[in-house]
């Protein structure tokens, strides 16, 4: 996405001196401006209102209601900023871990609706480094039955960008993603270069 806003915000969460609660409130911040550009395709239908002068005509949300879905534990950051522009939509959750040695994803946890039929779902995963959780999540949520994928993510590498267009090639599902910055590399152990750090640890803390 490109916007002043968003490069600005995007630079002070680069920046290690930024502590915990100003990272979080960036986040957030940060998340709504993404969350404009993600929910430019959410579907709509007609409505008619009564203004104080006269009847008009306008649109509304259509049903059934769009899913958020963070990616446990670093989406949760993302939230708040996307329910705030979104608070009629649903929310979902998702746990997958990275595996430091493999790389690869592993669910651990997953609060979802059984049939997600005819759903949008909007998944928050801030950094996109090698791609498995995100591409691993987006096919988790096309099996129950989703039918168009929004990503937001905070930092993408190429890497990873490639790895889920070639993972999510194939499910015949609308599938975008919004990105605030997309990054050189990925180093040696899958970390975005330069990046920003580990963002659940920045946002939360460290996990130990």
């Amino acid at each position: 996405m490109d916007h002043p806003l968003v490069a600005h915000k995007l630079t002070l969460l680069r920046d290690s001196s930024t502590n915990s609660p100003v990272f979080r409130e960036l986040t957030d911040e940060l998340v709504t401006l993404l969350a404009y550009e993600a929910t430019r395709t959410v579907r709509v239908e007609p409505c008619t209102v009564s203004t104080p002068v006269r009847e008009a005509q306008g649109v509304r949300l259509s049903g059934p209601r769009p899913l958020v879905v963070p990616i446990l534990r670093a989406g949760l950051g993302m939230l708040s900023g996307m329910t705030r522009l979104l608070p009629s939509a649903e929310v979902g959750f998702v746990g997958m871990a990275r595996n430091e040695e493999t790389l690869q994803p592993v669910t651990y946890a997953e609060r979802l609706p059984a049939d997600l039929s005819g759903r949008q779902c909007f998944v928050l995963d801030p950094m996109l480094a090698t791609g498995g959780s995100l591409a691993g999540t987006i096919r988790f949520l096309v099996d129950r039955g989703a039918d168009h994928i929004n990503a937001i993510c905070i930092l993408a590498a190429p890497e990873g960008i490639d790895h889920v267009r070639t993972m999510v090639e194939d499910l015949g599902v609308p599938c975008h993603l919004v990105v605030a910055a997309v990054d050189e590399q990925l180093n040696e152990h899958g970390y975005i270069v330069p990046g920003l750090g580990d963002a659940g640890d920045r946002l939360y803390g460290l996990a130990n």
